[in-house]
């Protein structure tokens, strides 16, 4: 088992017997919003009336950056925040399948004999209706239904949950971050999109102005509209602290540089080397350049001013 309650399997790997016999959630579950919670709390109802282990299953790397890997990026949650809240929601261990080559080439009744029944034993399998799986995705939950049958799972399917007269889903969400709506996003999460990333060193220009800033790499994340936010920040130590970041590449400097940058308001401290979760609270303006660093100065404090407002209300 890995950090974060996260156990990969590639073929021939084993899991562990205290966890065979589960209820097993299976799907994507990026961002886990409330379509993927009603997915993930069907199963771990079963497992509890059932007394079996509830698990969460996924494929890492998405099928979508396997078969097209020039995709742009779309990522809404890490493999590690995904564990974290379906632990949060009671699954025991979070099974993540290597997708590669050999299992995208797995033909639906194969992928289901070789991995749900010979790998993870599973006694119940839960999914969303629109769920497909199998080479050319040749297998939908009618097909899955049969094979339990055959096999001697059970199967449950979780309609699709709606919100304000649509449904909830992954691509909702990410059209609502590029557009500058995480409100709108974080409605559909349950909670804001959190960025988590290491605090890397950068150029230090934001000290010279009286701004320093944390500097976070955007990694496999969708890349939200490119502006300001008012954030927060929770650290390493389990602080939360509010702020204002710039998501982008920083016109105003030469040469452009994809960053997130957030600026913690009353804070000082040594964040080089640390993990933290940088949580997109509103969009305040889209990125501008600036002639002079006077003008950048000045409407970055009117930044900071607007975003502790909107965090003191919120």
């Amino acid at each position: 088992m890995e950090r974060h309650g996260i156990i990969r399997l590639g073929k021939g790997d084993a899991l562990p017997a205290a966890l065979r016999g589960g209820i097993v959630a299976l799907g994507n579950f990026d961002g886990f919003h409330l379509g993927h919670q009603a997915v993930v709390g069907r199963a771990v109802e079963r497992a509890r009336a059932e007394g079996r282990p509830a698990l969460g299953a996924t494929f890492d790397p998405h099928p979508m950056r396997f078969f097209k890997q020039d995709t742009p990026w779309f990522r809404l949650s890490k493999l590690e925040q995904r564990a974290e809240l379906m632990q949060a929601a009671g699954v025991d261990a979070l099974l993540v399948f290597d997708f590669d080559a050999e299992l995208a080439a797995l033909s639906a009744e194969d992928f289901v004999t070789a991995r749900l029944v010979e790998q993870i034993g599973a006694a119940g399998v839960v999914t969303g209706a629109d769920f497909t799986f199998g080479k050319a995705r040749s297998g939908d939950v009618a097909m899955l239904a049969a094979l339990g049958a055959t096999h001697g799972f059970s199967t449950d399917t979780v309609g699709a949950v709606a919100l304000d007269g649509e449904t909830v889903s992954s691509t909702r969400i990410r059209t609502a971050l590029r557009d500058g709506r995480p409100r709108d996003a974080a409605r559909l999460l349950t909670r804001p999109f959190t960025i988590r990333g290491e605090v890397r060193h950068g150029d230090k220009v934001g000290r010279t102005i009286g701004y320093p800033t944390a500097n976070v790499d955007m990694s496999n994340y969708l890349r939200p509209a490119y502006g300001i936010y008012a954030v927060r920040v929770a650290l390493a130590d389990g602080r939360v602290v509010g702020g204002a970041a710039n998501l982008g590449v920083r016109p105003s400097f030469d040469p452009p540089k994809e960053l997130l940058e957030p600026y913690l308001f009353d804070f000082s401290g040594d964040l080089y080397g640390q993990v933290i979760d940088v949580a997109l609270i509103e969009f305040l303006r889209p990125e501008a350049k600036f002639d002079t660093l006077e003008a950048l100065t000045e409407q970055m404090a009117a930044d900071c001013t607007r975003a502790r407002e909107i965090l003191a209300g919120d």
